[in-house]
């Protein structure tokens, strides 16, 4: 969590409890100049805060605007990428883009959404199933600039009211219409909200999922959700 102080007159931030966070976005800057701004924002306070940038490695759209934001205003910027291009900060050259993915939850904290297309909601879902799933405990966060994602929240919400999401699963995310507010909710987002979901799987005695905090290292492998390599045969007979 972040603090500021006064020492002498001088404004004091104590680091995050982050050290790393993914930014998922948008390859493209979007028609209004709100979501350039927020991307730029943004990178700003992942600098005020001391925390590391993780994305797709890209130099335009969205991703070009929060990576140059965190790099000018002196903090570090790791991508991972598929391709040969032009890039800001540390890359890590992946073989494709399920390892791409792969590489951007291990290193990261925490998982924060700007607007984007498809790409950017297979990305933020993705990590919201891994959370649902067990796979990981990390927070997600999802910047809702403008009400971009009102739709998304309406659906998840619907969801919900007809059975398919649990409630309590309702709460694996946390949206904010600004970065700051964001950021905010991200940090407060702490292990509690791990107890209240393993106390009320209990109460209604669903399977409750190993969270990564519990096991000694974290697999991110298609096996520990159950991936069974023969599945592609038996559904080839049907």
């Amino acid at each position: 969590m972040v603090v500021v102080g006064e020492t002498e007159g001088k404004t004091m931030a104590v680091k995050s409890r982050f050290k790393r966070v993914c930014v998922f976005c948008g390859s493209s800057s979007g028609k209004r100049g709100c979501y350039q701004d927020a991307a730029i924002e943004l990178g700003k306070e992942l600098v005020a805060r001391k925390v590391d940038l993780v994305y797709g490695g890209g130099s335009i759209g969205l991703m070009g605007l929060v990576s140059q934001s965190v790099h000018e205003g002196g903090g570090h910027v790791l991508g991972s990428v598929q391709i040969t291009g032009v890039t800001i900060g540390e890359v890590r050259a992946v073989a494709d883009m399920h390892q791409r993915k792969r590489e951007m939850g291990l290193l990261s904290d925490a998982f924060i959404a700007l607007p984007g297309g498809y790409g950017t909601l297979e990305e933020l879902l993705e990590v919201i199933t891994w959370s649902q799933l067990g796979i990981h405990n990390k927070p997600v966060g999802l910047l809702n600039v403008d009400g971009y994602y009102n739709f998304l929240l309406a659906f998840i919400d619907k969801a919900v009211e007809d059975g398919f999401i649990k409630p309590y699963q309702r709460e694996i995310f946390v949206s904010a219409p600004n970065a700051k507010d964001l950021v905010q909710k991200l940090e407060q987002n702490s292990d509690l909200t791990n107890v209240i979901k393993i106390i009320i799987c209990c109460m209604e005695q669903e399977y409750v999922p190993v969270q990564d905090a519990v096991v000694s290292s974290l697999k991110w492998e298609m096996e520990q959700v159950g991936f069974n390599a023969s599945l592609p045969a038996e559904i080839a007979r049907f």
